[in-house]
């Protein structure tokens, strides 16, 4: 019987129809994650006139959805190491899609609160399953570029949200941003049609049928067949046990406090962004296209320091270049508070962009690739759950500075002191102790019996 190393097959295969594939829906579903999630910074200034808001209240709005987020992310996350990470996809995107339209339908800030913690819930849950999916099914060689290129949907969905904005909110109102949440429930029937299920699910429950079609679409040339020994005994074996403790075993312990750590600090500054600085630009003296503009801008620079990340983590590694990226950040956010020229504005907000959403952009992939496969999606999962408590106090304790009447740009300073925690807990991340995949010479066929 011929025994098949699935993971060594992906690893040295080339990029073809297949990758496309699962990369086009990867990306399609997480731009549309970034949309809904920009969604309630750039609706902001005119819901808070439209409820009678005030700062604090819209920051507390803002946090308890972000509560949603967290919840979704370590129980729908979790689960797709379960139940298959293809169902938990399909599950996020229904959720994010049809109570982001609930929301925008909302009578008042209680029922919009209750709709938009339930859209949260898919949001949550959507992010560590997608990335995990598309670690697992990119060409080793160049899968720290393909996972940063794909999650810059998530900015695209961003500039997308930031232009309707500009150009329709003012006339449409900010609920029409959210009756376009509903279009991912529209395109469901065709990604449960498409999509693959994840190769580390279906090697586990031994669907050698479909591990096979899985792989022949992969390795076109590997006339890969049911009756394959896909190391169904060490996959079983390696499944053994429950995977949260698996974070902490084989001396993973400091490593996972590390990436807790830096991840609460990145998205603390992302949703501290996303939230507030159509705001604090506002309050500065531009106009509402104005500020919204620096949303745009933002976006932009998480798209390029994602994709200027992933060449340079292909040639130097990841600690080294999210070492540097978040000390550029801290850098970035005291110069913002120092500067009221437009131009350097919306170059220090570019490079906001790049050290906060481009850096998570690659620390993903790190954290993704330290985990063994089995426990891939759990290990992202808790993480970022972990991490949305940065989250969820963003609006509130930014919501609450400039409740004191401090310059509104002065702000910005806050955003450092997280950005230089994230680069020290990148100090301690111990990468001999980590599980990268490693391509060999060794043949990934074998002969037994």
């Amino acid at each position: 019987m011929r025994v098949v190393r699935t993971a060594h097959i992906i690893a040295e295969s080339k990029f073809n129809k297949f990758h496309l594939l699962v990369f086009l829906w990867c990306f399609y579903a997480i731009a549309f994650d970034g949309f809904d999630i920009a969604l309630y910074g750039i609706g902001l200034p005119l819901m808070m006139d439209d409820f009678g808001l005030t700062t604090v209240e819209a920051g507390k709005i803002g946090s308890y959805s972000l509560i949603g987020m967290m919840i979704g992310s370590f129980v729908l996350g979790s689960l797709s190491d379960i139940i298959g990470r293809k169902k938990i996809l399909a599950i996020c995107m229904a959720l994010f899609s049809l109570f982001s339209l609930f929301a925008g339908l909302a009578p008042n800030e209680n029922v919009f609160l209750i709709m938009r913690f339930i859209s949260a819930l898919g949001m949550g849950g959507l992010m560590p399953a997608v990335i995990a999916i598309m670690t697992e099914y990119s060409p080793k060689k160049n899968r720290a570029l393909t996972v940063a290129l794909m999650y810059c949907g998530y900015s695209i969905g961003g500039i997308l949200a930031s232009l309707i904005g500009m150009y329709a909110m003012e006339s449409l109102g900010w609920r029409f941003l959210y009756w376009l949440g509903i279009i991912p429930l529209l395109t469901l029937p065709f990604f449960l049609k498409q999509f693959p299920e994840s190769l580390s699910y279906t090697v586990l429950r031994k669907q050698g049928d479909k591990i096979a079609s899985i792989l022949n679409k992969v390795d076109p040339n590997g006339n890969f067949q049911a009756t394959d020994d896909f190391e169904y005994a060490a996959v079983q074996e390696q499944a053994k046990g429950f995977p949260v403790k698996k974070l902490f075993s084989n001396r993973r312990l400091v490593s996972t406090l590390a990436f807790w750590t830096a991840v609460f600090s990145c998205l603390l500054m992302i949703y501290g962004l996303n939230t507030w600085l159509p705001k604090i630009m506002q309050e500065s003296g531009f106009g509402i296209t104005s500020s919204l503009s620096f949303n745009l801008v933002l976006a932009i620079g998480q798209i390029g320091g994602s994709l200027l990340g992933g060449i340079l983590v292909e040639r130097i590694g990841h600690r080294k270049v999210l070492l540097g990226m978040f000390l550029m950040g801290a850098l970035c956010f005291v110069s913002l508070s120092l500067t009221s020229h437009t131009l350097l504005l919306y170059g220090l907000i570019a490079l906001g962009g790049a050290c906060t959403g481009g850096t998570q952009n690659l620390v993903n992939p790190y954290i993704s690739e330290f985990y063994p496969r089995e426990i891939r999606a759990t290990g992202l999962s808790i993480t970022v759950g972990i991490g949305r408590i940065g989250a969820i106090l963003a609006p509130v304790l930014i919501g609450l500075l400039l409740a004191t009447n401090v310059a509104p740009q002065n702000a910005f300073m806050a955003f450092a002191v997280p950005s230089i925690l994230g680069g020290i807990a990148f100090l301690f991340v111990q990468e001999k102790y980590g599980s990268f995949d490693k391509t060999t010479n060794t043949s990934q066929l074998s002969k037994v019996g």
